[in-house]
């Protein structure tokens, strides 16, 4: 499972630096494809559901699930790339929002707000803590803020299948919450909204958009829960931290 987590990583990595201006997300696809057949893994994507990409690729106000295509990449734009990939079994599944070229201030804090949210939520990431407090944390930080979760999608489980129990999302679930043990395994992933939380599908059956069509960003890692610090199975460095996107620094 760390294998295929740091090989996730290496793949997403390389894909974002491959997004600039004047490609088109069926090229940043194709690049992804490319490089997954070069180091020897699958799409956890392509095909899943019939799913027709090998990543997601979403733009400003899509959400995820995005499909790569004849859309030309222009400066402005905060392309939301999740990539996972199987290993010998074992899924790895991460994400991230690129901003292409100058973006306005609002992109830059959306960025910033939903990167750092997701780290408050794998502080939780403990043998003992309940899902209940991870999930809550990262609702809680968003909307102080003035960002909103997406309630209609969430993370889950992931290990020898993409999506396993339990469900992990981004605002406080109702009904009975699990007590994370040692050896669990999620994909944390925040998706948060400039405007309004309500989402819409496109009529392609996947592409998630926000209702009121303002930006959204993404952002996920796989962590295995410990008995001590959680594990960030899919490491890479940050990349929307407020003083790399030139913004005064949030609020604690």
């Amino acid at each position: 499972m760390r294998a295929a987590g740091a090989l996730a990583s290496e793949v997403l990595q390389a894909t974002a630096a491959f997004i600039a201006a004047g490609r088109t997300t069926g090229e940043v696809d194709q690049f992804a494809k490319d490089l997954m057949e070069e180091k020897k893994c699958k799409s956890a994507f392509h095909m899943y559901r019939d799913f027709p990409g090998y990543t997601c690729i979403s733009m400003n106000e899509e959400v995820v699930h995005g499909i790569g295509g004849d859309r030309v990449i222009v400066d402005g734009d905060l392309v939301k790339l999740d990539v996972g990939i199987k290993l010998q079994g074992w899924i790895g599944d991460n994400a991230l929002t690129v901003p292409v070229g100058k973006i306005n201030g609002e992109q830059k804090r959306l960025l910033a707000v939903t990167e750092e949210s997701l780290f408050v939520a794998i502080s939780h990431a403990r043998a003992g803590v309940r899902l209940y407090d991870l999930c809550a944390s990262v609702e809680d930080y968003v909307t102080t803020f003035g960002f909103t979760v997406v309630r209609d999608l969430v993370g889950h489980g992931v290990g020898r299948q993409l999506h396993e129990e339990p469900q992990v999302p981004n605002f406080r679930p109702s009904g009975k919450s699990p007590v994370l043990k040692a050896g669990m395994i999620l994909a944390i992933e925040p998706m948060i909204n400039a405007g309004v939380g309500t989402v819409d599908w496109l009529d392609d059956g996947w592409t998630v958009v926000t209702s009121d069509r303002r930006p959204s960003s993404h952002f996920e890692h796989t962590v295995l829960v410990t008995d001590g610090d959680p594990e960030i199975l899919t490491w890479r460095p940050r990349t929307a931290q407020a003083d790399q996107l030139g913004i005064p620094p949030l609020p604690t």
